[in-house]
């Protein structure tokens, strides 16, 4: 059984990493927004499910696939990097949206589409790999019992805060949007922000180290 300092060690990082602009946030604010909340229901239940993929796959061996294999690490955290300084850019350039922004522009999609994109963003979520393989693993106890039995407990802890988190952001995106758009210059400099802490987040993560060396 995990100890109650590690349940909370792991639901503070993890509420200080969804609480963080990144791909999730972004996709479930614009589908709420642009399909309403059953949408973002949808989308966010694919968000759900690639949690439980991250949690099976470390259960499996995540962390000690990546020890031992330094470059599937490394591909992981590059792409990772450039998919979240994709996003910074598409905040910070001239013209760039906030994801609280209105998308008219934006088509609705089925349901299964809905699920699936839901599902991608977050199994290329960067901040969701580097939490399975790096952080986890340091709020494990050789006296707690097996490591893959430490994992899932830690694991559900996270998902539990991850979706909650994502849930209230996506039931508040529709109000949050009105907020906003009636001032431009706090969604401004919601943006600017936005797209800074992308940014921050897509360098820590190309510099950030193997699990075996950090």
């Amino acid at each position: 059984m995990i100890s109650l300092a590690a349940v909370g060690g792991v639901a503070l990082i993890e509420l200080g990493m969804a609480l963080t602009p990144g791909p999730n946030m972004i996709h479930l604010a614009s589908r709420a927004i642009t399909q309403g909340r059953r949408a973002g229901l949808v989308s966010l239940s694919g968000t759900a499910v690639g949690f439980l993929c991250y949690l099976l796959a470390a259960a499996a061996g995540l962390s000690a696939l990546f020890a031992a294999v330094p470059l599937a690490f490394t591909v992981v955290k590059l792409a990772g990097a450039a998919y979240l300084a994709y996003l910074a850019w598409g905040m910070l350039k001239p013209g760039g949206r906030s994801p609280f922004a209105p998308a008219q522009d934006l088509p609705p999609v089925s349901d299964a589409r809905l699920f699936s994109m839901g599902l991608l963003t977050n199994l290329l979520n960067p901040k969701i790999a580097l939490m399975y393989a790096a952080l986890l693993p340091q709020f494990m106890d050789p006296h707690s019992g097996p490591d893959w039995a430490q994992l899932l407990q830690l694991g559900g802890v996270q998902i539990v805060v991850g979706i909650s988190v994502n849930a209230l952001i996506m039931l508040g995106a529709a109000r949050v949007s009105g907020f906003l758009t009636a001032r431009p210059r706090v969604m401004t400099a919601q943006r600017f922000t936005s797209g800074g802490l992308l940014g921050v987040f897509a360098l820590r993560t190309a510099l950030s180290r193997t699990p075996a060396s950090a």
